[in-house]
């Protein structure tokens, strides 16, 4: 054990039930070794919301930060270990923009329900909610994408357009049924130009990691390694999940590597999402089968700017209750967090939570 392995363990200690680390499955094995909760985006939005602990870190990017504040209860505090981690997607859909679009949608007189993706800011998050819409994970986005589809004309599901498209195939949309949006800063592209009256209508963005994964990336492991299984996230393209196997939530990709291994002991299994966690399926079943990552260097960025010294940091300021400018507790626009809030419960309520 290191010196900060050792000096965390000591502070989660002292801290007991007054503290509660929680991470994201693409966090570093460093990080998430000392989580007392891992999970994807849905599991981490549900578990926020039950936690009685006095402080809460939360080792993922700011919007996670975010959504975990807004659900905390009176007196809990947030801590990011790097709040410059941020997410690129959730970059590509600005606040201001949505709400123009919105209302260039719903001008003629359609009933347009926004759905996001949760990896969203708070500010769009409020946006949707003001809107009439929730927000999903890759996890809820089949039941989420009906919901939506059933309360409104056309659901704008927004930012990522490859998550889109995949549960809009599951529901058994086609092409023939969306419209990904043209646009620019000052809002649509020649409206009058674009089926605008299609069921699901998408915004131009998408996680820059995954689209990292080519087909070409499918076929040439598939050449490496004959008779492999190939599961993919559904933020890739469409063309590539086409090829797999299977396709889902980090929930399910985790799931299917534990199922393969225990039933086919001996096999490959390829994944395709953020290398973090490939790898640490591959150690976990290591004995079992060869989980391999489909293509290269699929690493976020952000999600690597938190590490265990960072950590550490974190800790040590709640400990002391000194903060380096900008490294305190999660602050939220107080403007934003009633229709953000409603955004986020509505998910958790259609769900079951």
């Amino acid at each position: 054990m290191n010196d900060i392995t050792a000096a965390i363990t000591a502070i989660r200690k002292e801290l007991g039930p007054r503290l509660c680390i929680m991470g994201h499955h693409y966090q570093h094995d460093t990080v998430i070794r000392h989580c007392d909760i891992t999970g994807d985006s849905l599991e981490l939005a549900r578990q926020a919301a039950g936690i009685a602990a006095d402080h809460i870190v939360f080792c993922g990017v700011y919007f996670m930060g975010e959504s975990a504040a807004l659900l905390a209860k009176a007196g809990q505090r947030v801590y990011l270990p790097e709040p410059d981690a941020d997410c690129m997607m959730a970059l590509m859909a600005q606040p201001r923009l949505a709400c123009t679009v919105l209302e260039t949608l719903r001008a003629g007189g359609r009933k347009v329900i926004p759905l996001a993706y949760v990896n969203t800011t708070l500010a769009l998050k409020a946006v949707v909610g003001e809107y009439g819409g929730a927000v999903c994970t890759s996890a809820n986005a089949r039941i989420m994408l009906r919901w939506a589809l059933q309360e409104a004309d056309s659901v704008l599901f927004l930012p990522d357009k490859h998550l889109g498209r995949n549960t809009g195939r599951q529901l058994g949309l086609t092409p023939d049924d969306w419209h990904i949006l043209r646009c620019n800063g000052r809002g649509l592209i020649e409206p009058e130009k674009q089926p605008l009256d299609r069921p699901l209508l998408l915004w131009p963005g998408c996680c820059a990691i995954h689209a990292k994964l080519k087909t070409g990336d499918v076929q040439a492991m598939r050449s490496a390694w004959p008779g492999c299984r190939v599961v993919a996230h559904p933020e890739c393209h469409p063309d590539l999940i086409e090829l797999c196997d299977g396709s889902g939530s980090t929930s399910f990709l985790i799931g299917e590597a534990a199922r393969i291994a225990q039933e086919s002991p001996g096999s490959t299994l390829i994944v395709g999402t953020e290398e973090n966690l490939v790898q640490r399926l591959a150690q976990r079943h290591a004995a079992a089968c060869h989980i391999l990552p489909l293509g290269h260097n699929a690493v976020c960025p952000h999600m690597a700017k938190v590490t265990e010294a960072k950590l550490l940091d974190t800790l040590s300021s709640i400990v002391s209750g000194q903060f380096a400018p900008g490294t305190g507790p999660v602050q939220l626009e107080e403007a934003h967090c009633p229709p953000a809030r409603q955004s986020l419960l509505r998910m958790l309520d259609i769900c079951g939570r």
